[in-house]
């Protein structure tokens, strides 16, 4: 049982690191053009708080792993 516990953490990290560099790619993309249009800059703020959001829940995943440790 606590082999699949785990399994499922780390299955759950690694999808959630995998998100947040998707993020962190399409925020340098938009961050590298001169302007940006009014949709771009939506998509900014909608990938800021993605990028924060999954942040957040790696380190909450990582405080459970430690805690059960």
């Amino acid at each position: 049982m606590a082999e699949v516990l785990e399994e499922h953490r780390g299955a759950e990290m690694e999808r959630l690191m995998a998100e947040h560099r998707r993020y962190t790619q399409r925020l340098e993309e938009l961050m590298s053009k001169p302007y940006l249009t009014a949709e771009e800059q939506l998509e900014e703020v909608r990938m800021k708080k993605l990028k924060l959001h999954a942040k957040d829940l790696i380190a909450a995943l990582e405080r459970s792993c430690s805690a059960v440790a």
